[in-house]
């Protein structure tokens, strides 16, 4: 009778929290799996987004650097376990996923935990003075996919949940489709992604967000005035 391998080692704990729903979303759009069972990868510019990502699943990951395909300086977190890779490939994360990637399977209780997760890898936000009326504030959210299956489906797990409806483009920079939603639409999901002040989130978009909102605010209270 042969020896059997060594038994899996879990180093994360794969119980479903609002921590580990964001960590997903930030392997869902800035990471990746390798094809040999083993190893996970996450990279970022923004070192913050690392150490979210460490604190998240509860290990201190060391950071390294690497460089992208432009030859930019990136960071990245990179580890092998195959009990989180398998753990991730159930939920429907794959090799090459950012072609092929569709549904996940992610517990609705947590699903704008991960899609914060997703904003804060590969999503944008921007607000801006309309010329076309005077005195417009305008913003929008966008979350970005290479997978179209996989966008579609963020958009109808959207519309379920809490009836907004966006619509999908696509970038003239490269072939990513863009999911918008414009100030009303917008301003539900930011409402249920940042749930309270103590969330998981890159400090950076928040702020942006928040100094767009406290416009938009200065803005409504001038015309109840008039």
């Amino acid at each position: 009778m042969g020896k059997s391998g060594p038994k899996p080692k879990k180093i994360i704990n794969e119980k479903w929290n609002s921590n580990l729903a964001y960590a997903i979303g930030l392997l869902v759009t800035d990471g990746c799996l390798s094809n040999d069972g083993l190893l996970i990868d996450l990279t970022s510019k923004d070192r913050e987004q690392l150490l979210n990502f460490s604190k998240c699943v509860g290990i201190n990951f060391k950071i390294g650097n690497k460089r992208n395909q432009k030859g930019d300086k990136c960071l990245r977190i990179q580890f092998k376990n195959r009990m989180f890779y398998d753990f991730l490939f159930s939920i429907g994360l794959t090799p090459k996923k950012s072609l092929t990637m569709g549904k996940l399977n992610i517990p609705e209780k947590y699903f704008f935990d991960f899609l914060r997760g997703c904003f804060d890898g590969d999503g944008t936000f921007y607000s801006y003075w309309d010329p076309r009326w005077r005195s417009s504030h305008m913003f929008y959210i966008e979350f970005v996919s290479a997978s179209k299956k996989h966008i579609e489906w963020i958009r109808e797990e959207l519309n379920n949940k809490i009836n907004v409806s966006g619509y999908i483009g696509k970038s003239k920079k490269n072939s990513a489709f863009q999911l918008k939603y414009a100030k009303k639409e917008a301003l539900e999901i930011i409402k249920k992604m940042y749930y309270n002040h103590s969330v998981v989130c890159l400090s950076r978009k928040l702020v942006k967000i928040e100094k767009a909102l406290k416009t938009e605010k200065k803005q409504q209270k001038k015309y109840l005035i008039k």
